[in-house]
């Protein structure tokens, strides 16, 4: 693991007003941590403040709702941001599941509340509850459209919802334990699921059928990803020939984040293995950077990178806690991983700091949804809060 600062989770409001202080740390691998303090001076004109640090932290820039300090001791850099907006009156308990649809205008969540809903990104107000699930929805996603919605349960069942009236013309059944995470078949003629009964299932939505079982593993699997594999990556040979109502299948690769300790990719129209990774600890989750190159979290807090070509040795292995991390997303050049511990962070190739997503006080984050320049995040706190990037 590399140094890494640490921050007061509320350290916009303890700085927002004169002699208001903070806490901050570093903690360095093999060392002791490097305690230090944030004190506010004053507040201007813009209502920006002005930050001193004890010695062993350096400021080097600060907005209402940004932070840029560094540790020269650590060499390491972090830039926190707060949440431009939090919405607290959406769920009541935990927001397990979070999507926002291709428009940006609105916002589709599950909790341990029991509800899925459907919101305005601008604040927050219901405009659809989705009933019919029984006990908890695990995953929930807007179709490309933005007009219709995936689900998946604890009831192992999983559903097709209008977004627009909240009606469910369609329910599939066939998984024998709950529906851990799902994937959209391009337009959404098909999808897939995966379930804690081992298998992922690919789906006929104007059918309702279950057009076969891609994968069974004999152990749960956490997450799934799909997209379009590089050409030069062999995805095996089709069992049957391709038929009208698998159009879209051919050249994916569907990955399987498993909790035995394993990241697989398989060709979705194949249904063959094409590679198995082992890992340290269960998978939890798992996503695209290119047609070549794929993430995995583990519970350990390890975060995996893979060229699917040389799938053996990995082509980096990033650690910033031993907190399980929970969910990743791409975002531009780079990805964005949240963990148990209460940490959402930004990872970008192109800078030379950590972008660290502030306010949940050691709560885990199990979902994170990126619309263009904004990050939503949903939290143990039952709070969904709305980041706005540089």
């Amino acid at each position: 693991m590399a140094a890494r600062i640490y921050i007061q989770s509320d350290w916009v409001q303890s700085l927002r007003k004169a002699e208001g202080e903070a806490w901050v740390s570093c903690k360095i691998p093999g060392k002791p941590t490097i305690y230090g303090s944030l004190k506010c001076n004053g507040v201007g004109r813009d209502g920006v403040p002005e930050i001193a640090s004890s010695e062993e932290f350096v400021v080097h820039g600060i907005t209402k709702k940004s932070l840029h300090i560094s540790c020269p001791t650590g060499n390491v850099s972090s830039k926190f941001l707060s949440p431009y907006t939090s919405f607290v009156r959406i769920h009541e308990k935990s927001v397990t599941s979070l999507d926002i649809s291709s428009g940006g205008g609105l916002g589709l969540s599950s909790s341990t509340d029991g509800s899925m809903k459907i919101w305005q990104t601008n604040n927050g107000e219901i405009r659809r509850i989705l009933k019919g699930h029984i006990y908890d929805v695990n995953c929930c996603r807007f179709f490309p459209s933005g007009l219709v919605v995936l689900s998946g349960g604890v009831d192992a069942q999983v559903k097709i919802w209008s977004a627009e009236d909240g009606s469910c013309p369609v329910t599939f059944k066939g998984h024998k334990a709950g529906i851990l995470d799902l994937a959209i078949v391009d337009r959404g003629r098909n999808v897939v699921t995966c379930s804690r009964d081992g298998t992922a299932r690919l789906w006929d939505c104007g059918k309702s059928a279950c057009l076969a079982v891609v994968a069974d593993c004999g152990a749960p699997i956490n997450g799934i990803s799909l997209d379009v594999a590089d050409n030069t990556v062999n995805l095996g040979d089709p069992k049957a020939a391709p038929s009208d109502r698998e159009i879209g299948t051919e050249g994916k690769l569907l990955l399987l984040a498993r909790e035995d300790k394993k990241l697989e990719g398989v060709g979705l129209h194949s249904r063959q293995s094409v590679f198995t990774f082992d890992g340290s600890d269960a998978f939890n989750c798992c996503i695209f950077l290119s047609s070549l190159v794929v993430l995995a979290g583990s519970q350990d807090g390890s975060i995996v990178q893979l060229d699917i070509r040389k799938p053996k040795v990995p082509i980096q292995t990033i650690r910033k806690s031993g907190a399980p991390v929970l969910c990743l997303a791409p975002y531009k050049e780079g990805f964005i991983a949240s963990q148990g511990d209460g940490s959402c962070f930004i990872i970008q190739q192109d800078s030379d700091h950590l972008l660290e997503l502030t306010e949940p006080d050691c709560d885990p984050v199990y979902t994170v949804a990126v619309s263009e320049k904004l990050v939503y995040t949903g939290c143990r706190d039952g709070i969904v809060r709305k980041y706005q990037l540089d």
